[in-house]
């Protein structure tokens, strides 16, 4: 494992880091490919995680977490990942939903559902990407009128992780404004077996124990305490929601990228064809090189966006938490293509594990919102410059 963070960090943090290493060790990539082929969840690790308190570390005290933030949290994914088992639903769950419901949900929403987020004896999915909106927010079309006191939704989500597993999903939709007639958006918590509330899982050429749903919400009638905060804050509310989705992300790209790294590190080393092993050649071993200063550069981006995040500033961390997602991304695709490579016919085994994970690291750079869009994030707010849509 990598020690070049650590000074960085709290003996706290480093003692969680380490802690989350052991367990994520002993289940491993074998337990994940394990569950992937026998169409599993990841159950066993979820509930060690959550009872060890890991899942939860960045809720409220008060209502069963740990205290912590996206520090601590991002750190718990990181981990695990390193170890060949990520926990995809920690960056909807705990990190989304929770941070969301914690932050603006009324006193019964907490009471309702933190406990259990932290626990993880409850699940939240997140739905907000739509099939003719893509990555504009702004052309959302699910809309919630009001009917008497209860809300009715209406529309289409597409690629949202974990529906079938999780207990309730939190759905952006639009609400019309009374004063000026245009949607603003809102949140609302959609109980999985709500009527209405159709599922289809979406085929996938990616393996992982989490499917991936398009969702139909036809007239899913929702009573008022299903809406999330105040309905005039929805875009505030949303956005606290999408910087430690980013910031997970990065720590799922990261975590992937040092696994896949830390395969062709071992291999490097061991593999002899001629006189010396592999890894003494400059052509295997700097591209080696490289991928570890780019997975080290990101998560020090991470690291600022999650503190930067952890002590209120939203506006900062909105720009840290797309540089760390974006860099995060282009690490991990790096990492596991020269990983690949360096294993050569053996990267492509499912014994040695990496090939799976072409697919998989392509996710970072894609979702949940693609480096073409950052780069947008970038060019306009850090940058200054003129938008072209």
């Amino acid at each position: 494992m990598s020690t070049a963070h650590t000074a960085l960090e709290t003996e706290e943090h480093q003692a969680l880091r380490a802690a989350v290493a052991a367990l994520g060790m002993r289940y491993g990539r074998d337990y994940m490919t394990t569950v992937i082929r026998e169409g599993k969840q990841t159950d066993e690790l979820w509930a060690e995680a959550a009872k060890l308190g890991y899942l939860g570390v960045n809720l409220p005290e008060e209502y069963g977490g740990g205290g912590g933030g996206m520090a601590e949290l991002s750190i718990v994914l990181e981990e695990l990942g390193a170890a060949g088992s990520p926990l995809l639903m920690m960056i909807v769950s705990p990190a989304i939903c929770g941070t969301v419901i914690a932050r603006f949900g009324t006193e019964e929403q907490k009471q309702k559902w933190l406990p259990g987020l932290a626990d993880g004896s409850l699940t939240m999915a997140f739905g907000i990407t739509e099939p003719d909106a893509g990555s504009n927010s702004h052309r959302i079309t699910t809309t919630a009128r009001r009917d008497g006191d209860d809300w009715v939704l209406t529309g289409r989500k597409v690629f949202v992780s974990g529906v079938d597993i999780a207990d309730a999903t939190l759905i952006v939709g639009r609400t019309e404004d009374a004063r000026s007639g245009k949607l603003k958006p809102c949140l609302f918590i959609v109980p999985r077996e709500a009527p209405g509330f159709g599922r289809n899982q979406i085929d996938m050429e990616l393996h992982a124990p989490e499917k991936q749903f398009e969702l139909v919400l036809d007239d899913v009638r929702l009573p008022a305490d299903a809406l999330v905060g105040d309905e005039d804050a929805g875009l505030l509310q949303l956005f606290a929601g999408l910087n430690p989705e980013r910031i997970m992300t990065a720590a799922f790209g990261i975590g992937m990228g040092r696994f896949a790294l830390g395969r062709a590190v071992e291999y490097a080393r061991t593999r002899q064809v001629w006189k010396d092993p592999i890894g003494a050649h400059q052509a295997i071993a700097h591209p080696l090189a490289t991928a570890h200063i780019d997975l080290e550069l990101s998560r020090l981006m991470m690291q600022k966006a999650a503190r930067l995040y952890d002590e209120g500033d939203d506006i900062g961390a909105g720009e840290a938490a797309n540089m760390a997602k974006y860099a995060a991304g282009e690490a991990c695709v790096k990492a596991v293509d020269q990983a690949v490579h360096t294993l050569g016919g053996n990267g492509l085994t499912r014994e040695y594990g990496l090939a799976s994970l072409i697919t998989a690291s392509r996710v970072a750079r894609i979702a949940p919102v693609s480096r073409e869009m950052i780069l947008n994030y970038v060019s306009h707010q850090s940058l200054g410059l003129p938008k072209s849509y």
